[in-house]
């Protein structure tokens, strides 16, 4: 009788690394197909995680009972065709997709992130069964069969996983990235085939009607991924980024990140303000200590610099330092919006809250808090803890100004609020009026310091801003934050108060 054993044992154990590992490359590189759409925030990830779990565990169990139905030695290089196939067409399903799809809402995140990873990763996740099915020749060895394809199939995925993103995503585009898996997967494909085939004559080569089709969509979606629209004039390691031209300002420019607007920069005026909340920001600049003296200023978070440079042009002989985590965002800025770097303006590649913890105690008068992963501040910058280290680098009269977005009912920003207020004695907030009522979604600029607020000054300033706005302190403020919970290190929950 014939041992159904097909493959040697280096091949099947590759085959299923592979497999395993082209897996983890698709979930990873889904989180960045997805971003310009339906941003990076928790709920993004856990939607593709989600997807790709599924993708596996439903992939799995169809694999193992088409290899107890049929010769897996007739579907092993057919899966891996058609796993190239659905991976060549990810581009084009999640770029066209996408436009239909912006936004936050959870069916929309939930349909972007399985058409960007279900289809290829159910497709692979039926060939390590299929593997297995083949290498159980002797039942004798079950065990260390199955133990050893299992473990080499999460190797698989551990290496993919850290080779993409300490590696692949730093030297290419995602839609390169994807577009390589597809090629390697064909080529895996039309191997294996090729290789079974001289091994076993007896096995069905199948219809070249068929194989002439497979080929013929695998081109087109190829294609269709290499001409999808892309968002981005640039794909750096943690955003989608372009630069729009102001058709009504000749200087203007708006530096545009996975499909937000995060930064306006007049190229000819660095004093003019765009935006109602760089305005309201740049006001609190206006009143710290005397007019026209220099600061010594920390931005957590860069983003076009507009307020860097702000300050630079009206506070000359400032000495400023901003952390920014995207250092391809930085050459950006330079390369297209005029950033110039020296003595007085330096900046710092890395987390804001890292770089924040290598500041000197009492070492600033300004700290500007302007970071966001899409339109959420990351987690670890909102809480008692991050507070605490902002209140130990500030002087005893310095200013700290956090930028917040929230939504209707509020519930992140009064959480925040509590927080802050919690670390220091002096808090207030700038929101437009109808965002303090609970009515809109809108930016709030959160103000504090350990010495009392110059209130007075810093209305007279806001008076002077675009459109109405409202300076809310004391009692007032009290009663917007009510009974809302301090965030904590330990509990943080930012994403679900947004989508509260």
């Amino acid at each position: 009788m014939d041992s159904p054993r097909a493959l040697p044992s280096g091949l099947a154990t590759a085959l299923v690394f592979f497999a395993s590992g082209a897996v983890l490359v698709l979930e990873i590189v889904a989180l960045r197909l997805v971003g310009p759409y339906v941003g990076v925030t928790l709920q993004v990830s856990s939607s593709v995680i989600g997807i790709a779990l599924a993708a596996i565990a439903y992939g799995t169990w169809l694999g193992g009972r088409l290899a107890d139905r049929y010769d897996p030695r007739t579907l092993l290089a057919p899966a891996l065709l058609l796993a190239a196939i659905t991976t060549a067409i990810t581009l084009p399903l999640v770029r066209w997709g996408g436009e239909w799809l912006r936004g936050g809402a959870a069916s929309a995140v939930l349909l972007l992130a399985a058409l960007a990873v279900f289809l290829p990763a159910f497709l692979l996740s039926t060939i390590t069964p299929m593997t297995v099915k083949l290498q159980l020749g002797d039942l004798r060895r079950t065990g260390e069969v199955v133990g050893r394809l299992s473990s080499f199939g999460t190797l698989g995925a551990i290496t993919a996983t850290l080779g993409t993103g300490f590696i692949f995503v730093a030297a290419m585009p995602s839609s390169w990235i994807v577009l390589t898996l597809a090629a390697l997967l064909a080529v895996a494909g039309v191997g294996l085939g090729w290789w079974l085939r001289r091994q076993r004559p007896d096995l069905e080569p199948g219809r070249p009607k068929a194989r002439a089709m497979l080929v013929t969509v695998g081109l087109v979606g190829a294609g269709l991924g290499a001409s999808a629209p892309t968002p981005c004039d640039i794909e750096t390691a943690y955003h989608c980024a372009r630069v729009e031209a102001d058709a009504h300002r000749a200087g203007g420019r708006t530096l545009i990140l996975n499909s937000a607007r995060h930064s306006y920069v007049d190229l000819d005026d660095p004093t003019h303000l765009e935006f109602a909340y760089i305005q309201w920001i740049g006001a609190l600049v206006d009143v710290q200590k005397s007019a026209a003296a220099p600061l010594d200023a920390l931005h957590l978070g860069g983003g076009g610099f507009t307020v860097p440079a702000y300050l630079a042009a009206t506070r000359p002989g400032s000495d400023q330092l901003v952390v920014e985590l995207d250092g391809d965002l930085v050459k950006l800025d330079e390369r297209e919006l005029g950033l110039t770097t020296g003595p007085q303006l330096r900046t710092r590649v890395g987390d804001a809250r890292v770089g924040l913890g290598e500041q000197d105690d009492r070492s600033y008068d300004l700290v500007v808090g302007d970071a966001f992963g899409h339109l959420v501040v990351p987690w670890h910058l909102a809480t008692r803890e991050m507070a605490a280290e902002v209140s130990r680098v500030l002087r005893d009269d310095g200013m700290y100004a956090q930028n917040v977005i929230d939504y209707p009912p509020n519930r992140f920003i009064r959480a925040e609020l509590a927080t802050v207020a919690d670390v220091f004695p002096h808090v207030a907030v700038i929101a437009p009026k109808a965002a303090l009522a609970g009515e809109i979604g809108a930016n709030f600029v959160i103000v504090a310091s350990a010495s009392p607020l110059p209130l007075d000054e810093i209305r007279n300033r806001l008076d002077l801003v675009d459109e109405p706005v409202e300076l809310v302190s004391g009692t007032a403020l009290r009663a917007l934050i009510g009974d809302a919970r301090v965030l904590t290190d330990d509990f943080a929950p930012v994403d679900q108060l947004l989508a509260g």
